[in-house]
């Protein structure tokens, strides 16, 4: 499996937590053979930005600066005309599947491990 999601917004965990989950996941993806993760973060009850989303991307900046992870996008970039994207894709299986693709969901990230 070269695809696989993660939904930050389930059980509602505060800031901390969710970072904590996904650090925990990527180590776990890193070791299953995940080239790609979807994570689930919402963007707030308003569509503003809610605080997991805002220090989600804040936090990947960071983890590709110091090259932990390869890439990222926002879920509005998940589009096949994107070319960063269309590159994501042509080395996935399950890609095709996603419901998200060409959707522009600003409640998701893609992540590029």
């Amino acid at each position: 499996m070269d695809y696989a999601e993660l939904n930050l917004k389930e059980n509602s965990p505060s800031v901390s937590e969710a970072l904590a989950i996904l650090d925990i996941n990527f180590e776990i993806y890193k070791n299953s053979g995940v080239k790609v993760v979807k994570i689930i973060h919402g963007y707030g009850s308003h569509g503003v930005g809610g605080a997991i989303c805002l220090e989600l991307r804040r936090y990947l900046r960071q983890l590709k600066n110091q090259n932990k992870i390869k890439d990222y996008l926002y879920g509005d970039e998940w589009d096949i005309s994107n070319e960063k994207c269309f590159q994501i894709l042509t080395n996935l299986s399950a890609h095709y599947l996603d419901k998200d693709l060409n959707h522009k969901n600003p409640g998701i990230t893609i992540v590029v491990l």
